[in-house]
């Protein structure tokens, strides 16, 4: 075998083991019913998964990204997708939220909830549940129970304020040793958030699908989240965009006057321009650097340290 070819052998196998070594491990996939799904329906098919999206949910899970070694704060965020309760943007609204909080030393779990196929409580079941699963199992994942917070988009903000004002809501438990376990989250990350369930500001494709086409007045004003703060909501932040023509701008609003009546610590940033559903991704001006400020946010607060 001549030199040049015994070169280039090298360089492959060299090239092979890079890559190999820069692969990461898939992350767990935690059940978060293991004794079985709550109202599990006896039609339950296959999930789909396509273009970044994943829909018709029937096993609800946690997916689960640990902060890196030597760099972990102990801090750990349950992250809700949006999707109107109809499908979950698990790439764009999960996955590269859950990476961006790891560059932080923050935990992230993304959470696979339940969604038109079930309605309401279902999808509040899943995250007070997964609350008190990552509580309960503090340990085991490297974080500390007193420092588990929510994010949500669009309806999956909707989500997570629910999860800081009905976690102690009856619907809300199962009957199972689990549900003695805290489920209120220690802070809220809710990113153009739909939360009122009102006309004229709720976004119907999420109330449709959470609570069918004919809600009664009561429904609609229990999970009109802005009703339900209290002084025991924890503090949060909130971003929307006066351009978001899919969940005005009036529901973070709403929500944002509710905490600061109840004395409850909470930042809203309402930027000028910016569509619906931006994420975290550049190219969309100032808006595009609201994680900066999430960020800054989360280290005034002490749950990241200074820089």
């Amino acid at each position: 075998m001549s030199t040049w070819h015994r070169d280039r052998i090298g360089v492959g196998l060299f090239t092979i083991v890079l890559l190999l070594g820069s692969m990461r491990a898939a992350e767990p996939v935690i059940p978060l019913w293991p004794e079985g799904v709550p109202g599990l329906r006896a039609d339950a098919s296959a999930e789909k998964i396509a273009d970044g999206h994943v829909s018709n949910v029937h096993q609800p899970t946690l997916t689960f990204y640990a902060a890196p070694a030597g760099k972990s704060t102990g801090v750990a965020v349950i992250i809700c997708p949006g999707g109107g309760y109809g499908v979950l943007s698990w790439d764009k609204e999960g996955v590269e939220p859950a990476k961006w909080f790891n560059s932080l030393g923050v935990a992230a779990f993304v959470l696979r909830y339940r969604l038109a196929e079930y309605g309401h409580p279902a999808p509040l079941r899943d995250v007070l549940r997964a609350i008190r699963l990552v509580r309960s199992r503090a340990a085991e994942f490297g974080v500390k129970p007193e420092a588990i917070g929510v994010m949500g988009f669009s309806a999956g903000g909707h989500l997570a304020s629910c999860a800081g004002t009905l976690y102690d809501a009856p619907e809300g438990r199962t009957g199972v040793a689990l549900d003695v376990v805290s489920a209120r989250p220690d802070f809220l990350l809710l990113i153009y958030p739909v939360i009122t369930m009102k006309e004229p500001y709720t976004h119907a494709g999420s109330r449709r699908n959470l609570l069918g086409p004919n809600p009664s007045p009561e429904s609609v004003d229990h999970l009109s989240t802005e009703m339900q703060v209290t002084k025991n909501t924890p503090p949060a932040f909130l971003l929307t965009t006066y351009e978001d023509g899919t969940v005005p701008a009036e529901n973070s609003v709403a929500f944002f006057e509710a905490l600061h009546h109840a004395g409850v610590p909470a930042e809203l940033h309402v930027y000028e321009k910016g569509p619906h559903g931006i994420g975290l991704r550049p190219g969309f001006g100032p808006t595009s650097d609201w994680p900066r400020l999430c960020e800054q946010w989360l280290r005034l607060h002490g749950w990241i340290a200074q820089p």
